[in-house]
């Protein structure tokens, strides 16, 4: 993929129609307010629905531009922009979308993926932190159309506002009305709007930890797991039984460690104590009541896994074990503690645990932070060209970050793991890890 991506345009989209003046201010809520300063990126990658025919660039442009403008008005805060770090003017200023031309083939990305320059394909870097976020758009598109007809949208939304179920809830808004326009049943696509009503804001002006944005040299791959290999993995458990995410968190897990160890300034009978975090979507555990999926916010926690001591001999049913028992904390009696007085204390728990472990991670403890968008509808986002023949993200400037992404067959999973370069190295040589691997770039 040597070819570079064109932008040939650049314009504002505004929601249509309008905002209502009395909806002008939109609360962000608490785990809003604590939602890391960067954006969500995700990559759609379209083949060309008639291999004869190129569709028109202008009229699919034109076609994406009126939909987007519609969707935005449904999803109205993300027209608008973030006012400090308690609320968003929803001003209709609108999302920034560029059209770009891609002068190569879509099989080249989709057969020998280069993940250095997958970026290309987003209007902007999604990890740069902005002096000003006040004059930031919360919504950036582009659409990139390739010699032969495939299509790639590129979105990048503002975290602030958004985690990953949010951009699949307002892309399948979006798809929805491009598809079927804007008469779709409303009750489908309206996003539910009243976080900030169950998790009340608080006066806090949250600081990006330093030291997230790693200064060392760093390496993106991509790990794909297959059904079969999948089924191979979890019948390693036994009765455990743990899901597809859970088992490869596991193995990712025990692998990186293995691979921690290997660095030649250890000693060789040396093993660093290890810790986990996860993302843990909480709207469907939400009691009484569970909240709607396209429900917008940052609606999840970030749970850590006790440490894994060294020199224990742990299996992978013990990696797989601790996890799930922190997992399961997140339940009923965790979001209403989140939800009363004391919320902004439970909410930083694990936020402060994370950090202490991150700050001791250039010693003693190696921490992986891992994300699961497997399960998010991404390849069944249809805009009228059939559905993604590839849906990705992009490198991250993290070390030690793992997101586990879904595939087109809908039963496999693609880790995209980034470590230090001289941990890549070793960690694609696990033995253990090689047995379950499907393919990677």
């Amino acid at each position: 993929m040597a070819k570079k991506v064109e932008v040939v345009s650049t314009v504002t989209i505004k929601p249509s129609p309008p905002t209502p003046s009395h909806l002008r201010n939109f609360k962000l809520c608490l785990l809003d307010q604590l939602a890391p300063p960067f954006y969500v990126p995700v990559i759609l990658f379209y083949s060309s629905p008639d291999d004869k025919v190129v569709p028109n660039t202008d009229s699919v442009a034109g076609h994406l531009k009126t939909t987007l403008s519609q969707a935005l008005s449904l999803f109205y805060p993300l027209g608008g922009r973030v006012k400090g770090n308690a609320a968003i003017d929803c001003n209709d200023e609108g999302a920034l979308y560029l059209e770009a031309k891609a002068h190569f083939e879509l099989s080249e990305v989709l057969s020998n993926p280069d993940i250095n320059q997958l970026q290309q394909f987003l209007p902007f870097s999604p990890y740069r932190v902005a002096p000003n976020i006040e004059k930031q758009v919360i919504v950036g598109i582009q659409a990139n159309f390739f010699d032969c007809g495939g299509i790639g949208i590129g979105i990048c939304i503002s975290h602030k506002i958004a985690d990953g179920v949010s951009v699949s809830a307002f892309l399948t808004a979006w798809s929805e009305i491009a598809l079927n326009g804007i008469d779709v049943e409303a009750s489908l696509i309206t996003p539910f709007l009243k976080a900030s009503e169950l998790f009340q804001p608080k006066d806090i002006n949250f600081q990006m930890p330093s030291g997230v944005i790693s200064s060392e040299k760093l390496s993106t791959k991509m790990f794909r797991f297959d059904s079969e290999s999948l089924a191979r993995l979890r019948a390693r458990f036994g009765s455990a039984s743990p899901t597809c995410v859970e088992a490869v968190t596991a193995l990712i897990w025990k692998s990186a460690l293995e691979t921690a160890r290997k660095r030649p300034e250890r000693n060789e009978n040396y093993a660093p104590s290890s810790a986990v975090t996860h993302v843990v979507n909480i709207r469907s555990r939400m009691r009484p009541q569970p909240l709607p999926e396209n429900t917008l916010g940052n609606l999840w926690q970030s749970i850590v896994a006790p440490l894994m001591e060294p020199n224990k001999g742990y299996e992978l049913q013990d990696f797989a074990g601790v996890l799930r028992k922190s997992i399961r904390a997140v339940d009923a009696e965790y979001l209403s503690a989140l939800q009363g007085e004391m919320g902004l204390a439970k909410a930083c728990e694990s936020l402060m645990a994370a950090r202490k472990l991150a700050a001791a991670s250039a010693g003693e403890i190696e921490l992986y932070r891992f994300s699961s968008w497997a399960r998010f509808p991404f390849y069944e986002l249809d805009f009228g060209w059939g559905r993604p023949a590839w849906v990705c993200t992009t490198s991250v400037p993290m070390k030690n970050v793992v997101i586990l992404m879904g595939t087109g067959c809908g039963d496999g999973i693609e880790a995209w793991i980034t470590l230090a370069e001289h941990d890549m190295i070793e960690f694609e040589r696990d033995d253990e890890l090689l047995q379950f691997i499907a393919s990677s770039p």
